[in-house]
């Protein structure tokens, strides 16, 4: 089953007199359980489309749907509602709230939804040790690592059950043996069922997904099954 389905869907910014064609006409389905990876150069319309993906933003054209609801046309508070029910985001910068515990950053996406502290703190802790950081839970951003910080922005991504991990250069602020561990740790949650789309700039991340696309101009120019070059290698959830 799809759970992403894109149809025709067209991107155009106005900036004064300029007209800006991000998008042109992109059609694409993703099923349950892909891990995509989204290329592309600057300018080339792939944060675009993870933005309309992640219903941060809507297509001036074209038709939308996730999980087989139908994006385009939605109001504000409809896709904020679609946003914490059914996608994780994962960011470069990991967005983390400076002065706040690693279980209260997690805790986060729950306060939107209404669940209450204790089942909160439940589930956050549970989040914090599916990633591998169960007894770090009470230090700050400031007294973890980058790749730790990660950790706990995977964790709160997760921690509403999303059927949808959507990733935005997670690895660009890490080392080369961190992105590592982040990037298994993400094949992991893959393995487990989770669909997991990123958009990277960079080949050797773009290896670890089992598919690869490529954008260029506001349209896709390669779209390919690929053998992850680790597809062999055992995911581990390591600090």
């Amino acid at each position: 089953m799809a759970l992403i389905e894109a149809r025709e869907v067209t991107k155009v910014y106005t900036m004064g007199d300029q007209t800006v064609h991000a998008l042109r006409g992109v059609s694409l389905d993703i099923a349950e359980g892909e891990f995509v990876a989204i290329m592309g150069a600057s300018g080339s319309g792939k944060s675009t489309l993870m933005n309309i993906l992640g219903c941060l933003d809507l297509p001036t054209a074209g038709h939308y749907r996730l999980a087989d609801e139908a994006v385009d046309g939605m109001q504000p508070d409809q896709l904020a509602s679609i946003r914490n029910r059914r996608i994780g985001f994962v960011f470069q910068q990991f967005n983390l709230l400076p002065r706040t515990s690693a279980v209260e950053n997690v805790e986060l996406p729950m306060v939107y939804s209404g669940i209450k502290a204790a089942l909160r703190r439940e589930r956050a802790m549970a989040a914090l040790s599916r990633v591998g950081l169960g007894e770090r839970f009470s230090h700050t951003p400031s007294e973890l690592s980058g790749g730790q910080q990660q950790r706990v922005a995977i964790a709160r991504a997760l921690v509403n059950n999303p059927q949808l991990i959507l990733a935005d250069e997670p690895t660009g602020a890490l080392d080369s043996q961190t992105s590592e561990d982040i990037m298994r740790l993400l094949t992991d949650l893959n393995a487990q069922g989770m669909t997991v789309v990123i958009v990277t700039h960079e080949a050797d991340i773009a290896a670890w997904a089992r598919r690869k696309i490529v954008f260029r101009d506001g349209h896709i120019v390669e779209d390919a099954v690929q053998r992850s070059a680790h597809a062999d290698e055992n995911p581990v959830a390591s600090a």
